[in-house]
């Protein structure tokens, strides 16, 4: 059904998004790339939020390169929108150009969406088809997707460790256990995630920015902080420039006098403070990330924690993908990765399912799904 020419061009749309890696949040990354006599006229990819949509950008661009898309193919790695949101419905600007043909990645995973936009561009006479190069298309949007079919974000957990398994020493020092190559990883990582979360013992043990810094971006996401009993220290390094992205203070309860004045104390700062407690007076986890994807339609979640923290996502099942960096020494006696309790027997144990594996210097980082 598809030629070797398609590939290479679906190639160059998969590379176009690529671009809005860490730009399109909360839309989805997409490419388009669009193609008259065996050359590309027009590329684009998705802008920041309000900026126009890949295939938008694609035919604005044919225009700038002197060219007429009538009659072209159109490659593009999800399928136009056929909805009015911050713009207008991409389908309809691929209507009026009058390409030939559409190839599309792959559909738009939101059900109330998906197949509209190649059925309107059917009915206006354009020869459509979809699935080349999908499970790319989908990889580039895991977070989107999730958030579309499940009402939940992707939530990466980033952890760095010794050949052991240790995060820090007893005394808690953690700085720094890998190298500056594999830190500019994880700020790669950092960069594309619609927010950062952390609880507040790291807050309290690292007091760390939770910015990107190593990667150039032009949108900082947002931080979240899981602190129960509003414990995060009011000249924390976190909370010197809340408005730059945006910072939400998570914790169970406001209910006595104590916890409203921390609340305005913060809210004075431009924290934005919400609660959500569990049966046990703790941060409700499931429940914080079904709000982030369906109230703040955050799609991928980059967590940096510690201990505790990490054992309680994964012990409720928070945790969709893992980012291990693995140091080449041996700690001995220290912290360990996640606060989770010993298996009874080997039968009953998770694996997770690699998805790659890199080095960064002499650092290993190894990326890990579940089964």
């Amino acid at each position: 059904m598809y030629s070797a020419v398609d590939y290479q061009f679906m190639s160059e749309a998969l590379a176009e998004a690529q671009k809005a890696l860490y730009l399109a949040n909360p839309n989805p990354r997409v490419g388009c790339v669009i193609v008259k006599d065996g050359q590309v006229i027009g590329r684009g990819h998705t802008q920041k939020v309000g900026g126009p949509h890949a295939e938008v950008q694609a035919l604005a661009d044919t225009k700038v390169n002197g060219f007429d898309p009538l009659g072209s193919t159109v490659y593009v790695t999800l399928e136009p929108c056929n909805h009015t949101g911050r713009t207008p419905p991409c389908v309809d600007a691929l209507i009026a150009a009058k390409p030939a043909m559409a190839i599309v990645a792959m559909l738009d995973p939101n059900p109330l969406v998906g197949g509209k936009g190649l059925e309107r561009l059917k009915v206006a006479g354009i020869d459509v088809r979809y699935g080349l190069l999908e499970s790319e298309a989908q990889t580039l949007n895991r977070g989107f997707i999730s958030r579309m079919t499940r009402g939940l974000p992707w939530v990466r957990m980033k952890v760095a460790a010794s050949l052991d398994g240790k995060t820090a020493l007893p005394n808690g020092q953690s700085q720094w256990i890998t190298g500056p190559l594999a830190r500019a990883d994880g700020h790669h990582w950092r960069a594309q995630a619609c927010a950062i979360l952390t609880g507040v013992g790291t807050i309290k043990e690292d007091d760390p920015m939770l910015n990107v810094r190593d990667v150039k971006t032009e949108r900082q996401p947002w931080k979240i902080i899981v602190d129960s009993k509003l414990e995060t220290p009011l000249n924390a390094k976190v909370l010197s420039d809340p408005q730059a992205s945006g910072l939400i203070l998570v914790c169970a309860s406001l209910d006595s006098q104590d916890a409203q004045e921390k609340a305005k104390a913060f809210e004075a700062r431009g924290v934005e403070v919400i609660t959500m407690a569990n049966a046990h007076g703790k941060v409700d986890l499931p429940r914080l990330f079904a709000y982030l994807a369906q109230d703040r339609h955050m799609n991928e979640i980059h967590v940096e924690a510690g201990f505790k923290l990490n054992g309680s996502l994964l012990k409720e099942d928070c945790v969709d993908e893992l980012l291990l960096y693995y140091a080449p020494f041996f700690m001995g006696d220290g912290i360990g990765m996640a606060n989770i309790s010993p298996l009874t027997g080997l039968g009953s144990r998770e694996d997770w399912q690699i998805i790659d594996q890199s080095l960064f210097g002499s650092d290993l980082r190894i990326r890990l799904s579940k089964q």
